[in-house]
C-alpha cells in the first residue's frame, strides 16, 4: 500500500513539473530562434548539394516556413539517424526535421507529429550486377543485403529476409561503396535516396518491390513533455495543408508521389 501511495504521489509530482515547466515556444520566442536538426545528405529531403553547398530539399524549405511561422530566426543542426534520439532528447534541438520513419522503437523514446511523406521499400544494385533482375532475386541464399545502421531499414530487413544475408553498415557512403564493389548485391533504401542514386551516379540500378512491401510514414519528432510546442507545430502541418504550401515544396523537390495531403 505504501509503494502505492508512493508511487501515486510520484506520479503527481511530475505532473507538476511538466505543467509549471518552461514550454520550448515560449524559450524559441524568447530567444528568436527556432533549432532544427537536419540531416545535410538525405537527397530531396535536406540535403546540401556538393555544387552550390546549399542546402535544398523539402523538410529544409518547411523548416525554413515553420521559422516564419513562428516568427523567428532558423538555426540548422547537423544530425543523422544514428545519433538522432540523442540529438532529440537532450534538447540539442527542438525539433528534428528529415523524413523521420515512424517506428515504433522511435516512438518509445520520441514524439512524431502528423505524418507529411510516406514511402515504400526500395534496392539500389548495380547495372552489371546480373544476380539481382527483379525483387524476387533479393531474398535468395548467396546474395548480400546492406541497410545503413540506424535506419529503420534495419529491423524491417531482418523481419524480412528468410534466405539473403544482411549485413549492416555503418555510413551511407560505405554502402554504396560496397554494392559498387561487388561485394555486396544490392543495399536498401527509400523513395527520396533511390532518386538521389539514380540522378547522381551513372552506376545504380533501381529495383522496385512488384506490390506494397512495407509503407512507412515520416514526419518530425521532438521530447516529450511539451504539448504547448508539439500542438503549434501540428497547426503549421494543418495550415501548410490548407493553403497547399506542402504540395507545392513536395512538387518543388520533386516528391509529390510519396506526398501525405489531407
Amino acid at each position: 500500500m505504501k509503494k502505492l501511495i508512493k508511487a501515486f504521489l510520484l506520479v503527481i509530482f511530475m505532473n507538476q513539473i511538466f505543467l509549471f515547466a518552461e514550454s520550448k515556444l515560449d524559450i524559441i520566442n524568447k530567444n528568436n530562434e527556432l533549432k532544427v536538426c537536419i540531416w545535410p545528405q538525405y537527397y530531396g529531403i535536406s540535403y546540401v548539394d556538393p555544387r552550390t553547398q546549399k542546402l535544398v530539399g523539402i523538410d529544409s524549405d518547411l523548416a525554413i516556413e515553420l521559422a516564419k511561422d513562428l516568427g523567428v530566426k532558423l538555426k540548422l543542426i547537423k544530425s543523422s539517424f544514428p545519433t538522432l534520439i540523442n540529438d532529440v532528447t537532450s534538447n540539442k534541438c527542438n525539433i528534428a526535421m528529415f523524413a523521420i520513419g515512424n517506428t515504433k522503437s522511435r516512438r518509445a523514446k520520441m514524439r512524431f507529429t502528423t505524418p507529411h511523406l510516406q514511402s515504400d521499400i526500395y534496392a539500389i544494385t548495380t547495372k552489371t550486377n546480373t544476380n539481382i533482375k527483379s525483387w524476387d532475386d533479393i531474398d535468395k541464399k548467396g546474395i548480400i543485403v546492406a541497410v545503413a545502421k540506424g535506419t529503420y531499414h534495419e529491423p524491417i530487413m531482418k523481419k524480412k529476409l528468410k534466405n539473403a544475408e544482411l549485413v549492416v553498415i555503418k555510413g551511407f557512403k560505405q554502402r554504396e561503396d560496397e554494392v559498387q564493389s561487388g561485394r555486396v548485391d544490392v543495399f536498401m533504401t527509400d523513395y527520396p535516396y533511390s532518386k538521389k542514386m539514380l540522378e547522381k551516379t551513372d552506376w545504380a540500378k533501381l529495383i522496385s518491390p512488384k506490390e506494397t512491401y512495407h509503407l512507412t510514414p515520416y514526419a518530425w519528432t521532438m521530447a516529450y513533455g511539451d504539448d504547448k510546442f508539439y500542438e503549434r507545430v501540428e497547426k503549421f502541418i494543418r495550415d501548410i495543408n490548407r493553403d497547399g504550401r506542402l504540395l507545392k515544396i513536395a512538387k518543388k523537390n520533386a516528391l509529390e508521389p510519396i506526398i501525405k495531403v489531407k
